[in-house]
This record gives C-alpha cells, structure tokens and sequence, in this order.
C-alpha cells in the first residue's frame, strides 16, 4: 500500500496534523490519513489514545490481526498503521517559489547523498525542530518519504518541505543568486564549526557519513567547516553531525535577534 505510516509516535503526529471538521469533500479527500487499522490484541493505553485520537478526529479505525499489519509494513509498528496521503515530494520550482515568498532569512539544509531512511527521518524531525524552511536532497542516490523515513520523522515530514533537485550543484548556484551563504561540512578541513558565520541566509550541506559531499557540491560551497572531534571517531553519523550543525546556527541566530 501506498501512503503508510507505523509507530505509535508517527501514527499520533500524523493524526495530530488532521483537522476534525473538515467540510469540503476535496480535503476530506486529500487529508493525510484515512484510516488506521490497530492491532486487536492490543488493550493498552498508549493504544487506547491512538484510537481515541482517531475517532475525536472522525477517522475510521479498523482492528485487525497483527499478522495483517506485519505484511502491511517493514519494521516496528507497535500495533498502529496508518494510511492516508504521503506529503508530496517538492520540485525545484517550489523551491523558487518558497524562497521568493520568505519574510526571514532563509535557512536550508541540503543533504548530498543520505540513503539510509532512518537517517532522512531523523534528520526532518531536528530540522523541524531547529526551524529549518526546507530540506533539498538530489533525485539520484537520495532516499525519498518512505514510510521509514516517516515512521522516524514523527510528524516532521508534515512540516518541512523535501525538495528534490535534479542537479545539486547548480542548485546551490541559484541559492548563491538569492545571496544564500553556503556552508558544507568537511572533517580534513581547518575551520571549526564553532569559528564560522552561520547568521543570516544560509544553507548548510550535510554528506554521507565516511564518504562527505561529492566533488561538485563541495566546489560549489562558500565554505568548508568541521565538527572539532577530540576522542578516537573520525566522523559521525549524518543526523547525529546534522543535529550539532544546525543547533549551532540556531543558537547564533537567535544571539543575533
């Protein structure tokens, strides 16, 4: 099925996003879920609340065998799948339009080449959280909204945008046009995290945990900055290193309000 969402936490969040009094069809349509199905064994309260969410909300609840929620999904859904409308995936012209229609400084999170979903979710729920506006990723070796991925964003995937662009390097070009500071990561060079700029328009590109940023993109770059580590690990995980990078940008930030 097209459209899932498992786990308690992901299930909550989502129906959390459903209005309860909704009266176009269309949107009735068109609302992120349609159904849940719970696992009927199941009698706990952590349950309980789901299914009482879902009928304060006046979505339909179907209890069913665990055993049809385990072919419904990979992966721990702890008794709750839900299914409705994945957020869409955005194009480079809703890129453009976003970053025309912006009152604030824009503040972008570009990940070069995350495959693993656990990482794309995790890295959406502390953009969500750090106030990120967007996360632009490229069309080829990226992972898209897949229930995983959502299942570990919690609700984020709601929230911030995930543009998808066919050439990343001559994206980071157009944000350049719009006077967007673009800062990668990279562990070999001498610029600490803590020593850069990160106020202002600014877009901060993430690479693959061991392999970094492709060539182009860290060409592209305004400029390279690393996390200082001081024990024996060479790198982190990229939505560990992500989290540390735009929290720093959030606590410059907001010295500079």
């Amino acid at each position: 099925m097209d459209g899932l969402i498992f786990g308690l936490h992901a299930v909550k969040s989502a129906l959390n996003y459903c209005s309860s009094d909704i009266d176009d069809q269309q949107e009735k349509e068109q609302k992120n879920v349609s159904i849940v199905f719970v696992d009927r064994s199941r009698k706990d309260n952590r349950v309980n609340a789901i299914i009482k969410l879902a009928k304060k909300k006046s979505i339909q609840v179907s209890l069913v065998q665990r055993k049809k929620l385990d072919e419904m999904v990979q992966g721990n859904h702890q008794g709750v799948v839900a299914q409705g409308n994945v957020p869409e995936v955005k194009s480079e012209q809703f890129l453009d339009e976003l970053l025309d229609s912006l009152e604030q400084d824009p503040f972008l999170l570009i990940l070069d080449g995350v495959q693993d979903p656990h990482n794309l979710g995790a890295c959406l729920r502390t953009a969500d959280a750090a106030g990120v506006h967007a996360i632009i990723v490229p069309k080829d070796r990226s992972v898209s909204l897949t229930p995983t991925v959502r299942k570990v964003a919690c609700g984020a995937d709601q929230n911030v945008p995930l543009i998808q662009v066919t050439n990343l390097a001559r994206t980071i070009k157009l944000l350049k046009t719009y006077q967007i500071w673009v800062i990668g990561t990279a562990g070999e060079t001498e610029s600490t995290l803590y020593q850069s700029q990160l106020k202002g328009s600014l877009a901060l590109v993430m690479g693959t945990e061991g392999k970094g940023m492709r060539r182009l993109t860290r060409e592209n770059c305004d400029a390279l900055v690393k996390i200082p580590m001081l024990g024996s690990v060479e790198s982190l995980n990229v939505s560990v290193a992500t989290g540390i990078c735009l929290f720093e940008a959030v606590r410059q930030r907001k010295e500079s309000c």
